[in-house]
């Protein structure tokens, strides 16, 4: 069980979380939530007039509502903003916002009783996922949508998917042993203001961009030795003089890979003088993918604990202040996702190519397609075209979403982020991208076949035997599907990585 600080919280601890370690906050942090809500009870108490407390909302702001209606105002608030479309979003990323909309009350600046806090906590023990729609947020006055649904079900409507079961949410909370919780003032636009679902989807996209950039690593160093590639551009003398951080660790990387390589030494004083680009400027094009995916790291680990509601509470001995501002606005994530979608896009389109070179006899010397009965069979030419056609419709997603707004509330919220269609683009961009490597896997593998009785290196004979575990030698045509797809998956599932990962 992890005890979670929200201001130490690091990518390490993020990642933890996503693969779905169990988590409760700090006593530090309960406290900090406890003199939040005592502030709020100050301000309704006093009577003074503060957005969200006893006002309406968006344009509606300047609406004040009696205290007697301050529970109503609440529950309307969630009911009205419960009004996703689209599919289920995945069980570990509803998780995982969960847990951020945890670090961010943890805080103690949003003004929520402890009783919320435990019944989001509850959920989190019990393995009940509240069902919501992956679609109608834009990401700007929170995650609107997709909070609410995660806050209807904490009362008993809508719909929880209790360790896989698929209950009304009352029937679920009463299986649980819990009642629908009655909110307070603040506390429903505390829950749903707030960045928690776009980040969660970004960082799912991250994590499995780690994922697969470590594969793509690990699969562009197998091509090399497939086509008999120099291992010279990868001499750190040569970053070094460039000296951008992840080119220098990329072509560290492949070198390592490469060390050893019984083909590498084979052809040391062979004629000849360069490789393609895919080949020879993995360092530049992959180091330049790695550098966005850290950055894209690092906002989102800033994010991941930032308090995103609104009004923010900020209380002191010389009084409570609720300051209303715009916190909510996912710019920061939206920008972050775009990032990844990118970067992806770019290590999908380099093994793509790769991949097409060693299936030209012109371009590796190797028998056309891979296989030594070329005409009867195709060999390896269709899994090709598949990857191309990933490429192309990750080219179709990179256009980012972070610069396309609409206006809406009545043009009250006139720039909105977009960060959750960033977001899901760069989930599907990366799953489209660990299928291009899968080819890549499939196809230098059987280049480096070809070569026996001469040995790949150590480390990169290691990621043979695993991709040959799923896919055997190509001898003649076969059904191709299924051990593309479970290559596919052991990519996201990070077995093809090496452990690779950011931040190191």
């Amino acid at each position: 069980m992890l005890t979670l600080d929200p201001i130490a919280i690091d990518c390490s601890t993020l990642r933890t979380l996503w693969r779905g370690a169990p988590a409760h906050l700090s006593d530090d942090a309960l406290a900090a939530i406890d003199a939040s809500a005592a502030a709020v009870a100050r301000i309704v108490a006093g009577g003074e007039t503060v957005y969200g407390i006893n006002t309406g909302f968006g344009l509606l702001a300047q609406e004040r509502i009696p205290q007697e209606r301050l529970a109503e105002l609440q529950r309307n608030l969630i009911l009205s903003h419960s009004c996703g479309l689209g599919e289920a979003t995945p069980r570990h990323v509803t998780r995982l916002m969960i847990v951020l909309k945890l670090l961010g009350l943890g805080r103690g600046h949003s003004g929520v009783r402890r009783v919320v806090v435990e019944a989001l906590q509850a959920l989190l023990d019990a393995d009940a996922m509240p069902v919501i729609p992956s679609q109608g947020s834009v990401g700007a006055s929170g995650d609107l949508a997709p909070l609410a649904h995660m806050t209807a079900a904490l009362m008993g409507q809508g719909w929880i998917d209790l360790a896989g079961e698929r209950l009304p949410a009352s029937e679920a909370l009463e299986r649980m042993g819990r009642a629908p919780l009655e909110l307070g003032p603040k506390e429903g636009l505390a829950l749903i203001n707030g960045t928690q679902f776009s980040t969660a989807v970004a960082l799912d996209a991250l994590f499995a961009a780690e994922r697969v950039f470590g594969a793509a690593l690990h699969a562009g160093a197998l091509a090399v030795d497939a086509l008999k590639g120099s291992v010279k551009p990868f001499d750190p003398r040569i970053s070094a003089m460039r000296g951008q951080p992840g080119q220098i660790r990329v072509a560290g990387e492949l070198s390592r890979l490469l060390d050893g390589s019984a083909i590498v030494s084979s052809h040391h004083r062979c004629g000849r003088v360069q490789d393609p680009y895919s080949f020879r400027c993995q360092p530049q094009v992959m180091g330049a993918a790695l550098d966005l995916l850290e950055n894209a790291a690092r906002t989102l680990v800033i994010e991941a604990a930032a308090v995103t509601d609104n009004p923010i509470l900020f209380a002191g001995d010389e009084g409570d202040e609720a300051i209303s501002g715009g916190n909510f606005h996912a710019q920061p994530v939206a920008f972050a996702a775009d990032i990844i979608t990118m970067a992806l896009c770019e290590v999908a389109s380099l093994s793509e190519r790769r991949i097409s070179v060693l299936v030209d006899p012109k371009m590796s010397g190797l028998p056309a397609f891979l296989t030594d009965d070329g005409g009867v069979n195709s060999g390896l030419m269709i899994p090709q075209v598949t990857a191309a056609a990933l490429v192309a419709e990750n080219r179709s997603l990179a256009f980012p979403a972070s610069v396309d707004s609409i206006p809406t509330s009545a043009g009250q919220e006139d720039h909105v982020s977009m960060a959750p269609i960033a977001g899901r683009k760069a989930t599907t961009v990366a799953r489209n991208a660990a299928g291009v490597i899968a080819v890549e896997l499939i196809t230098a593998s059987q280049g480096v076949d070809y070569h026996a009785p001469l040995a790949t290196s150590a480390a990169l004979g290691d990621l043979h035997g695993k991709v040959r575990a799923i896919s055997p030698r190509l001898e003649a045509d076969r059904y191709w599907a299924d051990e593309m797809a479970a290559l596919q998956a052991a990519v996201l599932a990070g077995e093809m990585s090496g452990g690779f990962l950011l931040g190191q």
